[in-house]
């Protein structure tokens, strides 16, 4: 297979110099140019066409997100892997549809896991006659954790709860925040796998076993495990409605 066309962007001469070292090391990357600022970005893309970007976030003028919304029109849009220091950008990476968001300074193998999945990507073909529509929901989440990104299906989640500006995302039993808003997170999440019974209580609808009266006028929805999650009044005719009541 041939190796992935790349175009290389970061202002920072270093950086660029470090991801060169990395992606020589790897034999499917064929890195076609390198760029310093958005604006020149996005003139390669039109000239050389690559197949990948490695994107930095953080530049003057013109910054990362904003080269990738540029490109959601594109005829042929490269994917996006994004570059950067900061994490607190994961949010706008997942809403520009990147692949993956890996933190500075990058590991090795980190690199390699997300060109991979670059690469089945492109290649994987589509069944004949068979048209992929692009879902409305959010599929996945980046989400900060200690020094890393951590990619989390939203199938694979079991509950959400709001703690002040941050929501808590429980998988299994590790649980990791998220800055944004349980509203905004209510509107990205499929209503026929998610349910919010709570101001600050969000559910992964396949994980409730129950619905509990506690004799009082509160109502509780019991998860798998064994969580109870107290229903408020606003939300408790929609979630009866799981059990057809």
């Amino acid at each position: 297979m041939k190796p992935l066309r790349t175009l290389l962007v970061d202002d920072e001469p270093l950086a660029i110099e470090r991801m060169q070292i990395l992606c020589s090391r790897i034999a499917d990357v064929d890195l076609i140019g390198t760029a310093q600022d958005g604006e020149a970005a996005l003139r390669m893309v039109e000239a050389l066409q690559p197949e990948l970007l490695l994107l930095d976030i953080a530049m003057p003028g013109m910054d990362g997100i904003e080269v990738a919304r540029a490109l959601e029109q594109a005829t042929l849009k490269p994917a996006i892997i994004f570059v950067t220091a900061f994490d607190q950008f994961a949010v706008e990476a997942f809403d520009v549809a990147a692949v993956d968001y890996l933190l500075k300074p990058v590991a090795q193998d980190r690199l390699e896991k997300a060109l991979a999945r670059v690469a089945q990507q492109v290649r994987e073909p589509a069944e004949p006659g068979e048209a992929k529509e692009d879902s409305p929901w959010t599929e996945e989440f980046w989400v900060p954790h200690r020094s890393e990104v951590v990619r989390i299906g939203s199938d694979d989640i079991d509950r959400i709860e709001a703690e002040r500006d941050y929501m808590r995302l429980h998988v299994g039993p590790r649980s990791y925040l998220l800055h944004q808003t349980i509203t905004r997170l209510e509107e990205r999440l499929d209503p026929e796998k998610f349910i919010r019974v709570h101001r600050s209580s969000i559910l992964n609808r396949a994980l409730i076993a129950k619905l509990r009266h506690d004799g009082q006028g509160g109502w509780f929805a019991e998860m798998a495990d064994g969580t109870e999650i107290r229903i408020g009044r606003t939300y408790l005719k929609k979630v009866k409605k799981i059990a057809g009541r």
